[in-house]
């Protein structure tokens, strides 16, 4: 694997990866160890292939955007549920991120004995990371591998203490309630989102299938890991009744994780891996939008035309970051079926199009209709639940 390659999956990694990682012990402590554990390898594997499915569909068309994808293979109409899509679901994460980091950044600060209010921390959260952004893939995939292996050291640091004090009995936990299976599938399913990526991705590491799906195979397996390693601590070391007493709130479930453990530093060490979490997050995010911005507006690639694409990407987020500081959980909310449908039914459909069509097919993704049908249908269903725990008609975890 080259230096490309590996910093592309750390990348798509560093995007997956964000900070709402340490709370999914607690979204997910009503549905039990083998349920969870269950619906985190399904959905992994579910965006793993539509992943590869949105690179079938681009390397036999030539075309790397989703909107270009779909006004090539299913006309204006696709291109407008694309682009809008791409855009609810892109400002949204960037306006959460923007909202949590510039929290972190501003609580960060403070503990270091410099004040500053919500309003400045949201303008140096995005003037630092979105400078990056605006100076080039390049230098976002050599910060993001720094913070990367930061967030690695921490969380096995963290994990090395943990894992030996788990208990078994605790894994075995089944889900409290009917209909929480079901509810958890958005949230566990927002936990792999790295779709909008794919295009930056691609255009930073060329058209080489085999390295592609090296790339999003294994950036999207590392989360997968961490994620369940992360789980098991958690859950085998409080039980499930902890968890749930716990309230839903990080600082509390860290709080009895810390009195456990033998390591004073244990609840910094979580609230930095929070940061570069969130940090990381928001650079592979921006990234994609950035690169959509500047296509859609044709804006060329120079100081100029970049400094102005920065302006559209970030201007809106930030915005909302100022009027709404509070927003990050509003913001993701709008974000959770945008991303099931660009992540999902998008690809489904196009790949679907595409192969009926008589254009060389320069790769194939495995899986046959069966595959194609199955995706979908896991597609609709987690758009279906999201719209019924809106609406009361199922429970929210």
């Amino acid at each position: 694997m080259n230096t490309k390659t590996l910093g592309c999956t750390l990348l798509i990694a560093g995007t997956t990866i964000g900070a709402g990682m340490l709370a999914l012990p607690l979204a997910s402590s009503s549905l039990g160890g083998p349920a969870t554990l269950l619906l985190m390898i399904g959905l992994w594997a579910l965006m793993a292939f539509t992943a590869m499915l949105q690179v079938e569909a681009s390397l036999n068309t030539g075309k790397w955007y989703l909107h270009q994808l779909a006004d090539h293979l299913l006309g204006p109409w696709g291109k407008g549920i694309a682009s809008f899509c791409i855009l609810m679901l892109f400002y949204s994460l960037a306006s959460a991120y923007i909202s949590g980091g510039s929290s972190l950044l501003a609580q960060a600060l403070d503990d270091a004995g410099m004040t500053i209010s919500q309003e400045q921390a949201a303008w140096a959260f995005t003037l630092l990371f979105g400078g990056m952004v605006c100076v080039g893939t390049r230098s976002v995939d050599y910060l993001n591998r720094l913070m990367f292996a930061v967030k690695l050291v921490i969380m096995v640091a963290v994990l090395g203490l943990l894992l030996p004090r788990a208990e078994g009995q605790h894994l075995l936990s089944l889900p409290l309630g009917q209909g929480l299976l079901l509810a958890g599938l958005p949230v566990i399913f927002t936990s792999f989102g790295f779709h909008g990526s794919i295009p930056s991705v691609m255009l930073y590491l060329g058209d080489c299938p085999k390295q592609l799906r090296r790339v999003f195979v294994w950036g999207s397996a590392l989360p997968l890991i961490l994620y369940v390693l992360w789980q098991v601590a958690m859950l085998g070391l409080l039980g499930q009744q902890t968890l749930i007493q716990s309230g839903g709130a990080l600082d509390s479930l860290l709080a009895s994780v810390g009195n456990l453990v033998s390591w004073p530093a244990f609840n910094q060490a979580m609230h930095l891996f929070a940061d570069l979490a969130l940090a990381t997050s928001f650079l592979g995010v921006t990234l994609g939008l950035f690169d959509f911005m500047a296509k859609v507006t044709r804006r060329k690639d120079n100081w100029q035309g970049r400094s102005q694409t920065g302006l559209i990407t970030f201007v809106p987020p930030l915005l909302f970051a100022l009027y709404f500081p509070q927003g990050f959980i509003m913001a993701l909310g709008y974000a959770a079926i945008a991303l099931a449908v660009l992540a999902v039914l998008l690809p489904v459909t196009l790949v679907w199009q595409s192969r009926k069509q008589a254009e060389a097919h320069h790769y194939r993704a495995p899986g046959g209709v069966l595959a194609l049908g199955l995706a979908g249908a896991m597609g609709v269903l987690i758009v279906g639940v999201q719209v019924s725990v809106s609406l009361g008609l199922l429970p929210a975890l």
